[in-house]
């Protein structure tokens, strides 16, 4: 039986309305945002979109669109997700962007939302010439957002992506192929560095990084997402540790590993003696560091 708090739906008779309804009703819940949204009103404007099929905020003359009795019942399906079952919509919707590009999602990956992209939007500059990528390694691709998104930001760059994950690569090829970049992205199962070849420019990761007290105290909506994507140990440190180490003999002479740390970055500073390189980024995020290859390499 569908929740009586949403009965207001039935009486929208624009997206304009709508729109105002819907920011309502989430403002009087609380909710956790940061899985692709920030706010309600505009997690608002994503259902909207979502349910017009509408790639763009909608404009004043498309918010004055009447709405049917089928859109209606859409949005309250949405929202007994969003709200009673605390789903993050990217979840619902099966829609997330990076890099400005929409991509595949379900509880079987985690939702894009890593300050990489901006990195990535950047061309790595000023950390890395572009005319020095050969060869990309992603660790954990997940839903192989960020390697694709270097695939298509690097046209001439060989990209290979791993994930230990089986559910997490059917996702990842997914998108791979719905990007047209089947043929451009080797993703591989593999357990970090396991069945990877080669040497390689850049490796780039967004590992497991929570540590055990806080994954007790995350948001009910981050309880959809993969525990073993989020969770790595006391510190945080599990799987950044692994790969740190590991990482030397897959790296070129001049080769560099970004890695983001999110809230373990000072347990990571703290364990490791290594002058690892913070990012400042101009549209929010932080927790990403960079470490030359000669920094990594045990004499």
């Amino acid at each position: 039986m569908m929740d009586t708090r949403f009965e207001s739906i039935d009486r929208c008779t624009s997206f304009k309305e709508l729109l105002h309804d819907l920011e309502l009703l989430l403002k009087e819940e609380q909710l956790f945002y940061g899985h692709g949204t920030e706010n309600p009103k505009d997690e608002s404007m994503a259902i909207i979109m979502h349910l017009s099929k509408s790639n763009d905020v909608l404009n004043k003359a498309e918010l004055k669109n009447a709405l049917d009795d089928q859109i209606r019942e859409k949005v309250k399906e949405v929202l007994y997700q969003r709200i009673i079952e605390s789903k993050p919509l990217p979840y619902i919707t099966n829609e997330a962007y990076f890099c400005g590009k929409q991509f595949y999602v379900d509880e079987r990956v985690l939702i894009p939302r890593s300050p990489i992209a901006e990195l990535i939007n950047n061309h790595f500059e000023p950390w890395v010439k572009s005319t020095s990528l050969n060869r990309v390694l992603e660790i954990g691709t997940g839903s192989g957002c960020i390697a694709l998104s270097i695939a298509e930001a690097f046209p001439d760059v060989e990209v290979v992506a791993t994930d230990i994950s089986t559910d997490a690569i059917d996702v990842a090829l997914r998108n791979a192929k719905a990007h047209g970049l089947e043929n451009r992205v080797e993703i591989i199962e593999s357990d970090l560095f396991e069945n990877v070849s080669g040497v390689f420019d850049l490796i780039i990761t967004n590992p497991p990084y929570v540590p055990d007290k806080i994954m007790l105290d995350l948001p009910k909506e981050y309880l959809h997402e993969p525990h073993m994507a989020l969770a790595a140990g006391a510190k945080g440190l599990d799987f950044i540790s692994r790969i740190l180490h590991d990482a030397p003999p897959f790296l070129s002479h001049n080769g560099i590993v970004i890695i983001e740390a999110g809230v373990a970055s000072g347990n990571m500073e703290q364990r490791f003696d290594m002058p690892f390189i913070w990012i400042d980024f101009e549209i929010g995020g932080e927790g990403v560091a960079m470490i030359e290859a000669s920094n990594l390499r045990i004499e």
